[in-house]
C-alpha cells in the first residue's frame, strides 16, 4: 500500500489533502467534521485584524454544465466575519485534540510591519504548525489595500513575507494571485522574501453571468453585483500552467508549492503532483459534495500509485516537470495522425463536420450508394496532426493519435531554417 504522508516545508501531515483557506474552514465545527472524514490538513479561514469583516447575502455564484453539474464557482464572501480572539481559541483546541493532522492559519492585513509583528506570536501560541499569507484575493479586501492589490505587486510580496519570516518561527506559506501577468515574478519575490512556499492558485477575478430580466449579475445583492473570485473544474489549467512555470523556473526551481484550482478528485491531484506539488488544497468540491469526498481521493491514489509501483508521493513528484517546456523547444520533426476505429465507430459524423468546416478537410466522408452507410476516413496525406476530431468525438478511444516516422532529427524552431529570425541555435 502506498504511503501517502507528507513533510510539506516541515508541515507534516498523513496525506496530501488539505482544505484550503474558505468557508468549509471557517470554525472548529467544520475542521472537526473534515478531520473526521480524513482530510490530511486544513488552512484556517483567513484571519485578519479586529473589528472583523463584515460579509453580504448572497454571496455565490455558478457557471453550470448539461446536466447542472457545476464547473465554474463564483464567490465574493471577504475573511472571517467572526472575531480574532474566537478563531485562535478555536484553533488552539482543535490542534491540541488532532496534533497528527495539518493546521495552517491563513492571515492578511494591512502593509504594516507592526500588524504582522503583533498577530504572528499569537497565531504561533495556538500551536499550528504554519501561516499561509493571503496575498490572492480578489474581491472586497484589495480596495482596502489588502488580498491581491497585495500580490500583485511583487515588491510589497517580498516585503511582507519578510516581515513575517523576522517575527515567526512558523513556516511562511505565501499564497498567489493569478490576477498577474507573469506568475513567476511574485513566487521570485515570496522567495527572495525568505517564504518556506508557495501556494496558488487563489480565485480569478469574474463575473459569471447575469440576470436578464432584472439585468444584474449573480450574486444579487440588493438589486447590485460585483465581480468576485472564480474557482471550480474551469480554473484548474490555468493553476496546472502557473504551477508548472514556478516549478520549472530556474529562479524558484525546488520551491515547495502547495497546489489548488479545481481539485475534485485523485487524478486532479496527481497531475499537479507531478508538475512539483507537495500537497494539495480543495475547496470548491468540498464545499459541492462534502467532506466525504477525501476518503476517495486517498483510496484513488493510493491505488494509482500501487499500480505504478510508487510507493510515496516523492517517486513521481515533480515528475512531468522535465517534459514542460516553451514551444519554441517543441520538436518539429515529430508528427502524428489521427486513426478511426471502424469497430468503434457510430457513424455520427461529428469528427468530419468539425474537420471539414473548422480545421484541414482531412476525414473523407464515405457513402455507401446501396445501403446509404457512412464510413469515415482520415486522409492521412492532409491530416496535420491537429487532434480536433478525437477531441469531439463522443466515443473515447475511437479516435486516437499515432506518431509516425519521419526519420528526420529532433529539430526545434530556435533550429529551423523556415524561423526567420532564428539566430541562437538552442536546444531544449
Amino acid at each position: 500500500m502506498a504511503d501517502l504522508s507528507i513533510n510539506f516545508c516541515g508541515i507534516k501531515a498523513p496525506n496530501p489533502f488539505w482544505l484550503a483557506s474558505a468557508p468549509p474552514t471557517d470554525k472548529a465545527y467544520n475542521v472537526i467534521r473534515a478531520f473526521e472524514a480524513g482530510w490530511g490538513g486544513v488552512v484556517w479561514k483567513t484571519l485578519g485584524e479586529d473589528p472583523p469583516a463584515v460579509n453580504v447575502s448572497s454571496r455565490y455564484s455558478a457557471i453550470y454544465g448539461k446536466n447542472r453539474e457545476v464547473i465554474g464557482f463564483n464567490n465574493i464572501e471577504l475573511i472571517t466575519d467572526r472575531s480574532l480572539e474566537l478563531n485562535l481559541q478555536e484553533i488552539t483546541a482543535v490542534k491540541k485534540a488532532w496534533p497528527d493532522r495539518a493546521i495552517v492559519v491563513s492571515l492578511m492585513l494591512p502593509c504594516e510591519e507592526a500588524a504582522w509583528a503583533a498577530i504572528l506570536p499569537k497565531v504561533e501560541a495556538t500551536g499550528a504548525d504554519g501561516i499561509e499569507l493571503n496575498f490572492g484575493c480578489p474581491h472586497g479586501m484589495p480596495e482596502r489595500g489588502m488580498g491581491s492589490a497585495v500580490g500583485q505587486v511583487p515588491e510589497y510580496v517580498e516585503q511582507v513575507t519578510a516581515w513575517c519570516k523576522k517575527h515567526t518561527r512558523l513556516p511562511v506559506i505565501v499564497k498567489l494571485t493569478p490576477n498577474i501577468t507573469d506568475i513567476r515574478r511574485p513566487a521570485r519575490a515570496a522567495k527572495a522574501g525568505g517564504a518556506d512556499a508557495v501556494s496558488l492558485i487563489n480565485t480569478i477575478n469574474s463575473i459569471t453571468s447575469l440576470d436578464l430580466d432584472k439585468m444584474v449579475a449573480f450574486p444579487n445583492v440588493g438589486g447590485a453585483s460585483t465581480h468576485g473570485g472564480y474557482c471550480g473544474p474551469a480554473v484548474k489549467p490555468v493553476a496546472l500552467n502557473m504551477v508548472a512555470e514556478i516549478a520549472r523556473d530556474p529562479e524558484t526551481r525546488g520551491l515547495p508549492i502547495s497546489g489548488i484550482g479545481g481539485i475534485g478528485n485523485w487524478k486532479d491531484a496527481a497531475e499537479f503532483i507531478a508538475l512539483g506539488a507537495g500537497c494539495v488544497q480543495v475547496c470548491t468540491a468540498a464545499m459541492l459534495h462534502g467532506f466525504r469526498i477525501v476518503q476517495e481521493m486517498k483510496d484513488g491514489l493510493s491505488r494509482w500509485m500501487d499500480s505504478k509501483g510508487y510507493e510515496t508521493l516523492d517517486d513521481f513528484m515533480g515528475k512531468a516537470v522535465a517534459n514542460t517546456t516553451d514551444w519554441k523547444y517543441l520538436d518539429m520533426n515529430y508528427k502524428s495522425i489521427a486513426h478511426i476505429s471502424q469497430d468503434d465507430c457510430i457513424k455520427c459524423g461529428r469528427c468530419y463536420v468539425a474537420c471539414e468546416d473548422t480545421s484541414h478537410q482531412s476525414i473523407f466522408q464515405l457513402v455507401d450508394e446501396a445501403t446509404g452507410t457512412r464510413t469515415y476516413k482520415v486522409n492521412e496525406e492532409e491530416c496535420v496532426g491537429c487532434n480536433l476530431c478525437e477531441i469531439t468525438c463522443p466515443v473515447q478511444g475511437c479516435i486516437t493519435m499515432v506518431a509516425v516516422p519521419t526519420g528526420k532529427p529532433y529539430m526545434n524552431w530556435t533550429q529551423d531554417p523556415r524561423n526567420p529570425r532564428a539566430e541562437i541555435k538552442e536546444t531544449a
